[in-house]
């Protein structure tokens, strides 16, 4: 760790100060501030620690591309950001060239859909020994569920329900990942389709979506018609399997998928007999 980062972990820092930290908010480079946020994700303080998680899931992609770059970037960082931003293939395919990734996160990505740029077969996905209790909330944090008992959650809810239609459309459009998770659900499609039109949504939140029930078949032929989103390879498999996905679309995008995802497609009884009958025929 760097000196300028130093004084923000030691014992006798106030918590104030090390929540400040923890939330991005002091000056550092960017790789002193990923390797800062690692360090108080073992913090004694669960609230810093939970702080320091969310901004790494945060840290813009530039920053992310930085330190993975950066030949002395430690292999523990690299198995965090790994396991945190997996989604972007970009920076997960630099992760598995990098000279210190590990076999254990190069098997994780791998298992993940992510092409081993080095060559190496992964095994099913694995933990990285020794990394320590961050890794396990890092390895479902872009899964991680908005709490709906939540006051905050609670109040933007009940204020949902007093807004008129072109209200929510411009809080589908403006607000943040609570808003966004509660007009996605909503019964008019105007709303619910301006949703995955705002700025602020992550690839994270397009996967999520991706993979539901959701019964807005525009907000489907959105997400199939961005490019940037369908890069991800996790985003593509979850529109192959979702039945909303036009189906020329799902053909189109299985010609990309692992033999292993298409004999799961294969074999899978929630994908339409179409999707079911040309994965076989690729196995």
């Amino acid at each position: 760790m760097s000196a300028a980062a130093a004084p923000y972990v030691r014992p006798d820092t106030p918590g104030e100060i090390k929540l400040q930290a923890a939330r991005g908010q002091v000056s550092l480079g960017a790789s002193d501030m990923v390797v800062l946020l690692y360090f108080l994700t073992h913090d004694n303080d669960a609230e810093v620690k939970q702080a320091a998680l969310k901004s790494l899931r945060d840290l813009p992609e530039a920053v992310l591309h930085e330190v993975v770059q950066l030949s002395e970037t430690n292999g523990k960082i690299l198995d965090v950001i790994a396991r945190l931003h997996f989604s972007k293939l970009a920076v997960a395919e630099k992760i598995t060239i990098h000279p210190n990734c590990s076999e254990a996160t190069c098997d994780f990505l791998v298992g993940k859909g992510v092409q081993d740029l080095r060559g190496r077969v992964g095994m099913e996905e694995c933990g990285s020994p020794g990394v320590g209790d961050v890794d396990e909330d890092a390895e479902t944090a872009d899964d991680e569920v908005i709490n709906e008992e939540d006051e905050e959650f609670k109040s933007k809810y009940q204020l949902s329900q007093q807004l008129g239609v072109s209200e929510k459309i411009k809080m589908s459009l403006t607000g943040d990942k609570e808003w966004r998770s509660i007009l996605i659900k909503d019964s008019n499609k105007l709303v619910s389709g301006a949703v995955v039109k705002n700025p602020r949504i992550t690839e994270a939140e397009i996967l999520a979506i991706s993979k539901s029930k959701i019964q807005n078949d525009e907000i489907m032929r959105v997400i199939c018609a961005n490019k940037e989103w369908t890069k991800n390879y996790m985003i593509k498999k979850a529109l192959v399997e979702n039945t909303k996905t036009p189906l020329a679309v799902a053909l189109r995008f299985m010609g990309t998928l692992t033999e292993k995802d298409l004999s799961g497609l294969a074999k899978s009884k929630n994908v339409s007999s179409v999707i079911a009958t040309q994965a076989r025929r690729f196995c």
